[in-house]
């Protein structure tokens, strides 16, 4: 701050102040504003606190950017503050040390077998539902550990992002994804007629997961023919976040046994993810909030 030229270590304003301010140009009615400005206590000290306060209740929500700490502030309305803009938010957050880290680009694990039966893309990109358990999507993501490779498959619902079923274990094999398929089924036995939709991997492809599939009554939707077998966006995108926010600078898995990572991951998912943390695309709104609010509005239709 050029102001600071002004006046000496302790505070004491050096001489004329219009000499000063001519050497420096800078006008006198600048330096007294900075004067009246230096001590006056900060209009967001309040808000900042909050925000801090946001940032530490879980560890993962120090990677929320300015759009969900924003959210986070709508969705908590603490009491006598009022929530400026995003890009408030956004300068105050800089201010504070809680930028943002920068994101990493997923890679697919799953491989397509191009002899195998195929389903056809009954969403043709299109992830957006309306009403819970009616489209789903599902993969499954590699993370090394000290003692070998821990695999993790989902099924995500497209209305909330909620993660439906989760199964884990040292090797990618189809049985894999049918006791995903199994744990969300008998979490969420609505899901009969749902689509559930994934890449063209083997796993997907095969007569194990196949067979589950139609003993539950599901519609199963595969990416289209000539897509990469790993263009399954929506899925993905949820493995690098999880990646982002739960890993990457925080945990060093390669350190870790898979015993430790399935507990670590565990509680990410259904207890972080599901209920606590705030989804952008749920309007601000943690997958189960917006399931509640979901039902509780059919329920004041009726």
């Amino acid at each position: 701050m050029i102001f600071l030229a002004i006046k000496t270590e302790d505070g004491v304003i050096k001489g004329k102040i219009s000499f000063y301010c001519r050497i420096l140009k800078v006008t006198r009615q600048g330096f007294y504003k900075y004067l009246a400005d230096k001590d006056r206590p900060w209009k967001y000290q309040d808000l900042a606190s909050i925000m801090q306060a946001i940032a530490s209740e879980d560890e993962c929500n120090d990677t929320y950017g300015r759009i969900r700490m924003y959210q986070a502030l709508l969705l908590k309305q603490p009491e006598g503050i009022r929530i400026p803009g995003e890009r408030t938010v956004y300068r105050v957050m800089e201010k504070i040390g809680l930028s943002h880290r920068p994101k990493r680009k997923p890679n697919g694990i799953t491989k397509a077998d191009r002899e195998a039966c195929k389903s056809d893309d009954l969403l043709k990109g299109d992830f957006r539902s309306a009403q819970p358990l009616k489209k789903c999507v599902t993969d499954i993501t590699e993370i090394k550990a000290k003692d070998g490779k821990l695999y993790v498959s989902a099924i995500f619902d497209c209305f909330d992002a909620a993660v439906l079923g989760l199964a884990m274990d040292t090797n990618m094999k189809a049985v894999l994804c049918e006791r995903t398929l199994a744990n969300a089924v008998h979490s969420y036995p609505a899901l009969k007629g749902a689509v559930i939709h994934s890449d063209r991997g083997s796993q997907y492809t095969s007569e194990i997961y196949r067979k589950s599939i139609a003993k539950y009554g599901i519609l199963q939707s595969m990416n289209r023919d000539g897509g990469r077998c790993h263009d399954n966006a929506r899925c993905e995108s949820m493995w690098a976040r999880m990646k982002e926010e739960l890993l990457y600078g925080r945990h060093n898995t390669e350190k870790m046994t898979v015993e430790e990572l399935k507990t670590l991951i565990f509680r990410y998912f259904i207890s972080y993810w599901n209920n606590r943390r705030i989804c952008s695309a749920n309007g601000g709104l943690p997958p189960m909030v917006k399931r509640q609010r979901y039902y509780v509005s059919l329920d004041a239709a009726a």
